[in-house]
């Protein structure tokens, strides 16, 4: 009956060890087909492990009686409590990252984050809100609620890529939980229905809400003081005080100048760790290398049937995408403004004569934008 005991601590090891690889950033998990394996672990985490219980309790008498040194199965179980443990507090994403306990918002007169630090800005009515990356990169996640909408704003560090998504969800509001990774994209599982949805597009990959899509909303990625010159009244993310420690307080990530293997830079173009900006419009996409964005500023393209434009500010960090009106109306940019014939726009494409219209659009990662949007174009 020992053998019992010995397969419940081990067993039980073995599941944990599992349960996290499939869905972190583990040597070789994130490039193979794993999802459905993960999700079956996660959802039945409970029943192997009280499976592993009942063959440790079954075997702990008989192999107590069976040894002279009682050291021996003590010593195991003091091992096997030790690796689970460190497994779970050290690899698990949900106790490497929290979400936000508070969200403390201030105006610019009342700001105390780095007007340097790139922010996910997002405009809805007439309400503007800046979500600081430094934070974002944290939390993954943080709920908000802007013109009386609730928000998910989202952000994965892997990928370099921030998300807002409606957290409507048939119409109720929804919350999530950060579970791992999929593909190097972070994952959320949501509160009522259990299915996890992808962080990269909004989509919910497995579960009974497989194939539902999150309405995104347009954001857009600049530093806190462009986005402050364009939007005063915007405002700011403090943080949660709670957290302060785990923020990264250098410009490292930001600026490209990181090397570690997930998070780092590839300065040079349509590597994997190379930036791009991606464009959705309709059902079309195209990724923009962002090293001939710094060259150029602006792009006047088209994609799909979309007549797009794409700006980038010259502090070469904040950048814009809108739709222009048609093929044969170009812009180019003078001391931060956009000027076509007879007209001129700010970089939040208003002018006396209206506004542009924002697009989907955000800076990422080669290797995660071609990931999900495999039908992508590239400029």
């Amino acid at each position: 009956m020992k053998i019992l005991f010995y397969a419940g601590l081990v067993g039980l090891v073995l599941f944990e060890l599992m349960h996290i690889y499939f869905i972190m950033p583990l040597p070789g998990s994130q490039e193979m087909p794993h999802l459905e394996v993960a999700y079956f672990l996660n959802r039945w985490q409970w029943s192997f492990r009280v499976g592993a219980a009942l063959l440790i309790l079954i075997g702990v008498i008989p192999t107590f009686t069976a040894y002279g040194k009682k050291w021996i199965p003590i010593l195991s179980m003091l091992i096997t409590a030790v690796l689970v443990s460190l497994i779970h507090y050290k690899l698990d994403a949900a106790e490497l990252f929290h979400e936000p306990d508070m969200v403390q918002l201030a105006p610019a007169s009342g700001n105390h984050v780095d007007p340097k630090h790139l922010v996910l800005g997002v405009v809805m009515g007439k309400e503007a809100r800046a979500y600081p990356i430094p934070f974002l990169a944290y939390h993954h996640q943080v709920r908000d609620t802007v013109a009386g909408t609730p928000i998910l704003v989202t952000y994965c560090s892997v990928c370099r890529t921030g998300r807002v998504f409606s957290s409507l969800v048939d119409g109720q509001p929804e919350t999530f939980r950060l579970v791992g990774m999929d593909h190097y994209n972070a994952l959320f599982e949501d509160t009522h229905t259990h299915s996890w949805w992808r962080q990269a597009n909004g989509e919910a990959v497995i579960g009974s809400l497989t194939g539902t899509h999150l309405p995104e909303v347009v954001s857009q990625q600049a530093t806190l003081s462009e986005w402050l010159t364009l939007h005063p009244n915007s405002l700011i993310f403090q943080g949660d005080p709670a957290y302060a420690a785990q923020y990264e307080t250098d410009f490292k990530y930001e600026e490209g100048t990181k090397t570690d293997e997930l998070t780092g830079t590839d300065h040079q173009s349509w590597h994997d760790k190379s930036w791009v900006v991606g464009i959705d419009a309709g059902q079309a996409s195209k990724a923009y290398d962002w090293n001939r964005l710094k060259n150029q500023h602006v792009i006047n393209d088209v994609v799909g049937n979309v007549p797009v434009l794409l700006v980038l500010a010259k502090d070469n960090a904040s950048f814009f995408a809108y739709q222009r009106p048609d093929v044969n109306t170009t812009y180019h940019l003078e001391k931060d403004s956009l000027i076509t014939t007879g007209h001129a726009y700010d970089l939040a494409g208003r002018s006396s004569s209206g506004r542009l219209r924002p697009l989907l659009a955000s800076q990422e990662f080669w290797h995660s934008w071609r990931t999900f949007h495999p039908k992508t174009e590239r400029y």
